[in-house]
């Protein structure tokens, strides 16, 4: 039993197909961004503190719109991931400007993140449910060796306006076998969903594909084995300016060395989430529906 959790939020993504730092965009009613609707479903479902992983470029808007705001209601705290933190041994090619990834964005974290904790993207809409079924894992279940993650149907996680990067999921009774990162996933003009792998190589998938949305309950004993994934990684790198060390694949090294299981919890909760400009009218129309529905109050207040 844990009877500390926390919420780590993914926010230092650089936004690039959205064309600005959708993380801070409201999209609500009243202005509220995605963030503000992940804080209140997390505190109704009993976290206890939240970390943020940004930009230092994004620190000031970042203290203002959720430092402060949610000052006394929440134990907030955040820190940087830049391009720049790396192992001593490691030379950075100075042309290198993009991040290291979600793994790497991961152990920029791991001083403020103990036992177990939850972690999501700040531009992605989980649903109140999401967060229910894996606040109660991490309470009853989480430990050294059970993470768990909710899954999604690939049919419900795409976008009308392009490619998107989703973890195809392969799974064995309950529990995840293996993740693959894939990018480009887009549902065609036939009606087939196709996508490419890291490699860039094609591959065809159905509707009825299970999806990790970066959404899992893991453990802080994690972070030893992943500082020794990301040297080997770095050592192994082939491309010095864009290469990029993923969550996904991470998780897939510690299922299939190291004794983890990741069980995959069944929901229904609705996702959405914003990858390109075009996806902005959509979200602003689902979170409406909600408000209407007296999912959430017009006005969050936490």
């Amino acid at each position: 039993m844990n009877s500390k959790i926390t919420l780590f939020v993914l926010a230092a993504g650089m936004g690039s197909r959205y064309g600005g730092i959708k993380q801070m965009v409201g999209f609500g009613p009243n202005g509220e961004t995605i963030m503000d609707y992940s804080l209140y479903d997390a505190v109704r479902c009993g976290f206890d503190k939240v970390v943020f992983v940004i930009r230092p470029d994004m620190e000031k808007d970042f203290k203002e719109m959720f430092v402060e705001k949610y000052k006394g209601k929440i134990d907030i705290q955040y820190t940087f991931q830049t391009v720049d933190m790396l192992p001593d041994w490691y030379k950075l090619n100075p042309e290198r400007v993009k991040p290291w990834g979600t793994g790497h964005a991961l152990l920029c974290s791991k001083d403020l993140l103990d036992g177990a904790f939850a972690l999501i993207n700040g531009d992605d809409f989980y649903g109140r449910e999401s967060f229910e079924i894996v606040a109660k894992f991490l309470r009853e279940k989480c430990d050294e060796k059970n993470f768990c993650f909710p899954a999604y149907k690939l049919k419900n996680v795409l976008s009308e306006a392009g490619g998107v990067k989703r973890g195809i999921c392969k799974m064995n009774g309950k529990y995840l076998e293996d993740i693959q990162e894939t990018f480009e996933v887009i549902k065609n003009g036939d009606g087939s969903i196709t996508g490419e792998t890291v490699e860039g190589d094609p591959v065809v998938l159905t509707s009825d594909d299970l999806v990790s949305m970066n959404m899992f309950g893991l453990h802080s004993s994690m972070f030893e084995k992943m500082g020794k994934m990301f040297d080997a990684f770095l050592k192994n790198n082939k491309d010095p300016l864009k290469g990029e060390f993923l969550l996904p694949v991470v998780l897939g090294m510690l299922i299939k060395g190291n004794g983890i299981k990741i069980e995959g919890l069944e929901t229904n909760a609705q996702w959405f989430g914003v990858t390109y400009q075009e996806d902005g009218p959509e979200v602003k129309a689902k979170l409406k529906e909600l408000v209407d529905k007296g999912v959430y109050p017009a006005k969050l207040v936490i």
